[in-house]
């Protein structure tokens, strides 16, 4: 693979596009990763944002000297890597399918796809095209978890917190709420077994159920939008906070991803993450437990 790269973006209606903008390229004080360029961003009418607020996005890409189109087409021509970054999660098998055809290495932002069918449909696209995808919050990196991971040994009880902001359209749990589901998943692994969630006023509250009566719990507030936890290992138990940078580990796993073809977090995990959402959405429909029937 090359030192620097060429990827296109697309979406416009989540503030990564202009995160992620910003650091790849240097801009504005923003503390530069280098190795990827941002040639192309698409853009699109989106329920997150309106098309005055994206042609101010579109207006600050262009004074970084990224283009901006309304074509698929001519946002991938000549790239090398393809990032999806799309706030609207019915739109992310969409438009996935358009890129997987070009069998380039493709990141999915969080979530991976609006329901669970659709997180299939992406998968089994993945094997038969034979291409190299991943998708992560953030938070999978927060340097206070991992930190919190290694003190705590071999997980046994988890409790994690964090923010269930409020959706345009469509499901705010899977929307916002898979972001503690993410951090509940990088510590646990993929084998939960059942969940059971409630919703109330102020979010939703979750318990998984893992083999060997392991356990986590989480906590998907609204109103709030701070991220952290409780880890019970096998080497004591260890609180944790998420501080500071929240894209600073991220950033640097998806430059290795398009210039050295590394994958940090398995497209099975955010499966999994998946399947553990679709199951608490259930769970709050029915009123009761759900089991997981998936394989993980």
């Amino acid at each position: 693979m090359p030192k620097s790269v060429d990827v296109a973006m697309i979406g416009l209606d989540t503030s990564h596009t202009m995160v992620f903008s910003q650091r790849f390229h240097g801009v504005e004080g923003a503390p530069r990763v280098r190795g990827i360029n941002v040639k192309r961003v698409m853009r699109f009418p989106s329920p997150f944002q309106t098309e005055a607020q994206q042609d101010e996005r579109q207006a600050k890409l262009e004074s970084w000297g990224i283009e901006v189109t309304t074509s698929f087409k001519r946002a991938v021509e000549g790239v090398q890597g393809i990032m999806l970054e799309i706030n609207d999660p019915a739109q992310h098998w969409k438009y996935f399918k358009k890129a997987a055809e070009l069998k380039l290495p493709i990141f999915v932002d969080k979530p991976l796809a609006k329901n669970l069918s659709d997180a299939k449909k992406i998968v089994a696209l993945t094997k038969q095209k034979r291409i190299k995808v991943w998708e992560a919050s953030a938070l999978r990196f927060s340097p206070d978890l991992r930190q919190a991971m290694k003190e705590a040994g071999e997980p046994e009880l988890v409790n994690i917190y964090g923010a269930m902001g409020k959706a345009a359209a469509g499901s705010s749990l899977l929307w916002y709420g898979c972001h503690t589901f993410q951090m509940l998943n990088q510590v646990m692994g993929n084998k939960a077994r059942r969940v059971h969630a409630t919703e109330g006023e102020r979010g939703v509250v979750t318990t998984v159920e893992y083999d060997n009566g392991r356990r986590g719990v989480i906590e998907s507030i609204s109103g709030i939008w701070n991220y952290g936890g409780r880890i019970h290992g096998s080497k004591g138990i260890v609180d944790f906070k998420h501080g500071g940078d929240v894209y600073g580990k991220l950033m640097p796993a998806l430059r290795d991803f398009f210039t050295k073809g590394k994958i940090e977090i398995p497209l099975q995990d955010a499966y999994a993450t998946q399947v553990m959402l679709d199951a608490a959405e259930k769970s709050i429909q029915r009123g009761k437990a759900v089991t997981i029937k998936e394989k993980l």
